[in-house]
């Protein structure tokens, strides 16, 4: 009987313990719907040419008069953390305001923040409500034009994409925006 009682928790002990040590972040569950669109270099960036890829995505657009700018200096620092950490990971910013903001646009605005367009890719080609409903499938988060002024409201989260293009977590891309979780969620990814 002892020993019945050891070996199973032994067996539980060795459960929590691999449960523990591979837990890989895991508070959502959204699969990013197929998307092909064009980046600020005028090159098509698709779904497909992330996959194995873990990716970090958010939503801007270059007039933004309130929380893009903020959000796009968290990006850029986040960038540079993962370079300083040596962790590989693609930054997607799709425009929610594609009727202005084309690809020349999405490159200058992108600069103001010394961005490295190696692995940060900002995206447009397409109408408004094709990304509405893309944003609000993939990573269920709302989007609308703003009647009383030339803004688009949209969410602040920074979304972390698995190699399957599975969303598995989100972050605050505004204040407070956990640089060091996110670099361990993404390390997590990749082994």
């Amino acid at each position: 009987m002892k020993k019945t009682v050891v070996i199973g928790l032994l067996i539980l002990s060795l459960m929590i313990s691999a449960a523990c040590g591979s837990s890989k972040p895991n508070q959502l569950n959204y699969p990013v719907e197929p998307f092909s669109f064009t980046n600020q270099d005028e090159m098509e960036v698709s779904l497909s040419d992330l996959q194995g890829k873990v990716w970090i995505a958010d939503f801007i657009f270059t007039y933004c008069e309130t929380v893009c700018p903020t959000m796009t200096a968290n990006m850029a620092e986040l960038q540079k953390r993962l370079k300083s950490a040596d962790v590989e990971a693609e930054l997607i910013s799709f425009s929610v305001d594609p009727e202005r903001d084309d690809p020349a646009a999405l490159r200058s605005y992108l600069e103001k923040f010394d961005a490295d367009f190696t692995n940060w890719s900002a995206l447009t080609g397409y109408g408004f409500e094709e990304i509405k409903t893309f944003v609000l499938k993939s990573f269920k988060a709302p989007i609308s034009k703003d009647g009383a002024s030339d803004q688009v409201i949209h969410g602040t989260s920074f979304y972390l994409v698995d190699q399957s293009g599975t969303v598995v977590a989100k972050y605050d891309g505004m204040e407070n925006t956990p640089y060091e979780k996110i670099i361990k969620d993404i390390k997590t990814l990749l082994r």
